[in-house]
């Protein structure tokens, strides 16, 4: 008996086709390949290859630069059907233009022709260096800098749980450039190929979780790079950044309800087969209970994801909306993991089992992309501000 999530009835009629095609992709390619890619930890190259190729990575930057344009209710629905088949495929696939978007938004023509264009016809990939060693959530107290000497900047200082930090061919990165005692408008954003001088890049060792994409410790070393190559205007970055993060943050809660349908659809199936004291695990009571919770948690997140989205397109509130959701869809993809475990019992801790990497992979979006603790700063904080 199996159990069919991630209807179509709550998807926007604009966004059913692309859903309909990421549904096809990831059955075809990301199910069948998510155990063997959590086994041996590579880079999905082929996969990725294959994702261009279906129109599925980096399309969300705008048809006059090369994308296809897509909105952001139609990447969540891409991501939940990524998520379902394999989260660190999937992270990968959605990784391949991570943070491009800024620089459509705020970058020049030059920047768009050089760096976004190549990004959205396939033939670059590239990433976002936010993060520090010693610093996660706390966009206002980074310590990267990029001093400005002549015609270039220079910049200094390591980034950490950087996504293509070693693949990409050029990262948007985050960095301190002023000292006005506004905490907030201190930092910029740069492009910086990845051929630069003073770029060193390495490989964060294993991971327990979403194996099959690449995080990077990156250092850089007086890694000088064109003025020309600053986003938007010197000072602006926490607010692009800010913005940027209202998007990302409801794609971030699509990978958590690709999670927690993926843990629910494995617990009911494996309960419905499996027999204990003479009846199906599923006539108990307690197991029906359980996972009818299940099934209200997940809906309850995707109808708040599918809000959020429409609120943060109409820029409606959407640091709240944005922040609900996020918490919502990962906490829900961690409880559902955790009960799925729970139900398939020892076999639940055998690695080649679909719910163990779903249980350690949905121990990640509650992480990214602003801890959920900080989303919890903000949802109390912006409803006061309604």
């Amino acid at each position: 008996m199996s159990l069919n999530l991630l209807s179509e009835d709550v998807v926007p009629e604009h966004a059913v086709d692309v859903k309909r095609e990421a549904r096809e992709f990831a059955a075809e390619h990301i199910a069948p390949n998510a155990e063997e890619y959590y086994r041996t930890g590579e880079y999905p190259w082929e996969i990725l290859e294959a994702g261009m190729d279906a129109g599925l990575v980096a399309q969300d930057i705008g048809e006059e630069y090369g994308g296809r344009g897509l909105d952001l209710e139609q990447i969540l629905a891409v991501a939940e059907e990524f998520y379902r088949a394999d989260a660190g495929i999937a992270l990968t696939l959605q990784l391949a233009s991570f943070g491009a978007e800024m620089l459509e938004e705020y970058g020049t023509d030059d920047q768009k022709d050089r760096f976004l264009r190549p990004v959205a016809e396939n033939d670059q990939i590239t990433g976002l260096a936010v993060s520090e060693p010693e610093v996660g959530s706390d966009l206002a107290g980074m310590h990267t800098t990029a001093d400005e000497d002549g015609d270039e900047y220079v910049l200094n200082g390591e980034k950490y749980w950087i996504g293509n930090g070693v693949e990409a061919d050029w990262v948007t990165v985050y960095a301190k450039t002023g000292d006005t005692g506004d905490r907030y408008m201190d930092y910029s954003l740069f492009v910086v190929p990845t051929d630069a001088d003073g770029y060193v890049a390495e490989h964060i060792p294993e991971k327990m979780g979403m194996r099959a994409s690449k995080q990077a410790h990156i250092v850089f070393d007086d890694c000088r790079i064109p003025a020309e190559n600053l986003i938007g205007s010197e000072g602006a970055g926490f607010m692009m950044l800010a913005d940027f993060f209202n998007h990302g943050r409801v794609v971030v809660g699509g990978h958590g309800l690709g999670l927690a349908a993926a843990a629910l659809e494995e617990a009911w199936a494996f309960v419905h087969e499996r027999e204990e004291f003479g009846r199906h695990v599923s006539d108990f009571q307690a197991v029906q209970h359980g996972l009818a919770d299940m099934r209200l948690e997940f809906e309850a997140a995707r109808a708040l994801n599918y809000r959020a989205a429409r609120k943060v397109e109409e820029y409606d509130n959407p640091g709240l909306w944005a922040a609900m959701a996020k918490t919502k869809s990962t906490e829900v993809a961690v409880d559902n993991a955790e009960q799925g475990m729970q139900f398939h019992g020892g076999r639940s801790i055998l690695t080649d089992r679909r719910i163990a990497r779903v249980y350690r992979d949905a121990r990640i979006p509650v992480i990214y992309e602003g801890a959920n603790e900080i989303q919890r700063n903000l949802i109390y904080r912006q409803s006061g501000e309604q």
